[in-house]
């Protein structure tokens, strides 16, 4: 006789319980698209995250397994498409089509998952939250690499920039952050799944305490300060003349409009207003002329570190050769000797879609939007900058969700985190998504971290996830704030890889292990001993 959870009375016997109807399922599919997106920024309710999991667990569970892909496919499709809405802005509707729904197609697979383990589930119900938390941490990691190389947005750790959970980024990064709003989703759906489909279940206190540990005790996490001296350091967000496509159009009043803040930013300095920083960091794009194939160019961003006096990290457009190739770069240039080309990074993850195009010759038949996006090349090493008063890592735009390419930067020796950003072509939504992320790096790693934007949002973050001196959003800004130096290494910023590849793995553990259970269900539904009452 199965277990009481089961198993349902049935006229000839017992019989496997039945999942949810496919129109509730399918309710609780679209329900957890949209508490997962109003998780993240800039909607910030991030206790709709578990939530979110919880719903789409729920929808899957005893389904077949192209059924689970389906409703996690809905929810991807929900979640997906409003959260990225924004990279229709730089290159059309098609590319951002394409993302959405291969991120949906990603998460689909984990509704497969979800619903294979059901019997596994089902006999150990215990193992509802571990086994949810080790699959979402899977998918994201699956989302990560894949495809055209991966984007990670909208991964559940993401959302937790004000939860308690975001301190166990010092401890596993956002793989376990990810683990734990995912865990926490399976123990409330063990909760709800108990009360509802079996009012009279034992108690559910163990479920309820789970839930509780992962979602509130986190709080109780240690967080170091970083323990070196601090430096001042300015950000400059200098705006642009017009948000749009046409920003690439704008170029010089783009440049003089960070040229002249610098120079504003010496005069305070000068009358004492401001403290004189130990460095000012201009924005990606900040200089969409080369400036060391553009004189012009060169004398201006010369001009404004002889100002300010002290080295000013430009985010510039390195042209090459070859007329459609470019290169993304963060160049340090020296108030009195220029530039300095041994400091210079340029970005080694280039986005598909935003800053190269795959399948050009494809999408170009739809869209002749396309060709706006040009063909940027990847650089080769981690961004770690000797600026002489401090040593700085520098991530360029979307490179900052990506875990590897921040934590590299952070082993090769960064003292402080640096963001250089350019949201012109995007929109507000886009950039808090991206401070997000800055405010989990800076915990992850233990140092204090800054994000600068042409036209916002830019803001200084601590090591425990506190947001300073952001900016509006399509303003001309500069904000002046001390840091810390960092030294001493996270257990998350030691442990690298490892915290993702053990649950990935221990995730394919189980999903084979769900193999013997699946194969005895279909001999006793072939027997004629079970009734399925599965729903396709």
């Amino acid at each position: 006789m199965p277990p009481p959870d089961l198993a349902e009375p049935g006229p000839g016997g017992p019989r496997r319980a039945a999942p949810l109807r496919l129109p509730v399922a399918a309710a609780l599919a679209v329900a957890a698209g949209v508490a997962l997106l109003l998780a993240l920024p800039p909607y910030d309710l991030w206790w709709l995250a578990p939530a979110g999991v919880a719903l789409l667990a729920a929808a899957v569970h005893r389904r077949r397994p192209r059924a689970g892909f389906g409703l996690g496919f809905v929810t991807g499709l929900v979640l997906f498409y409003p959260l990225l809405e924004w990279t229709r802005i730089a290159a059309g509707w098609l590319p951002w089509a394409l993302l959405s729904t291969a991120e949906a197609a990603v998460l689909g697979l984990t509704g497969l998952a979800l619903a294979w383990l059901s019997p596994l589930i089902d006999r150990w119900r215990a193992l509802w939250p571990l086994l949810t938390g080790l699959l979402w941490v899977a998918d994201e990691a699956l989302r990560d690499r894949a495809p055209f190389g991966g984007f990670p947005w909208g991964r559940l750790a993401f959302s937790q920039g004000d939860a308690p959970s975001l301190r166990l980024a010092a401890w596993g990064g956002a793989p376990l952050v990810t683990f734990a709003v995912a865990a926490a989703g399976g123990a409330v759906l063990a909760i709800a799944w108990r009360r509802w489909r079996r009012p009279a279940a034992p108690p559910i206190a163990g479920y309820a305490a789970v839930a509780a540990v992962l979602i509130g005790a986190p709080a109780a996490v240690p967080l170091a300060a970083p323990a070196g001296p601090a430096r001042t350091v300015a950000i400059v967000q200098g705006n642009v003349p017009r948000l749009g496509l046409d920003f690439n159009a704008q170029r010089r009043a783009v440049l003089d409009n960070h040229v002249t803040a610098t120079r504003q930013l010496a005069a305070d300095v000068a009358a004492g207003r401001q403290p004189r920083p130990d460095l000012v960091v201009w924005p990606e794009n900040s200089s969409d002329i080369d400036p060391l194939r553009n004189d012009d160019a060169a004398r201006e961003i010369a001009a404004a570190a002889q100002a300010i006096g002290v080295p000013i990290l430009v985010g510039t457009v390195l042209r090459t050769d070859n007329p459609g190739d470019i290169k993304n770069a963060g160049l340090l240039w020296m108030p009195v000797t220029g530039p300095d080309l041994d400091q210079t990074y340029v970005k080694q993850h280039p986005v598909p879609f935003a800053e190269y195009m795959p399948l050009r010759s494809v999408a170009r038949v739809v869209s002749d939007k396309v060709d706006l996006v040009r063909n940027m090349l990847p650089g080769d090493h981690a961004g770690v900058i000797d600026t002489g008063a401090l040593t700085l890592g520098d991530v360029i735009c979307f490179e900052v969700a990506y875990d590897g390419i921040v934590r590299d930067t952070v082993t090769s020796g960064a003292q402080i985190l640096a963001v250089q950003t350019n949201n012109a072509t995007f929109d507000e939504a886009e950039a808090r998504q991206q401070l997000a992320m800055v405010r989990l790096r800076a915990v992850e790693h233990g140092l204090d971290s800054l994000m600068v934007s042409t036209v916002g949002v830019s803001a200084f973050v601590d090591t425990e996830g506190g947001v300073h001196g952001a900016t509006s959003f399509n303003t001309a800004e500069v904000v002046v704030h001390k840091m810390a130096l960092g030294g001493t290494r996270t257990l998350a910023t030691r442990s690298g890889l490892w915290p993702e590849a053990i649950a990935a793995g221990l995730a394919v553990v189980a999903l084979a292990g769900a193999v013997p259970l699946r194969r005895r269900r279909a001999m006793d539904g072939k027997s004629g001993d079970d009734t399925s009452v599965e729903e396709r």
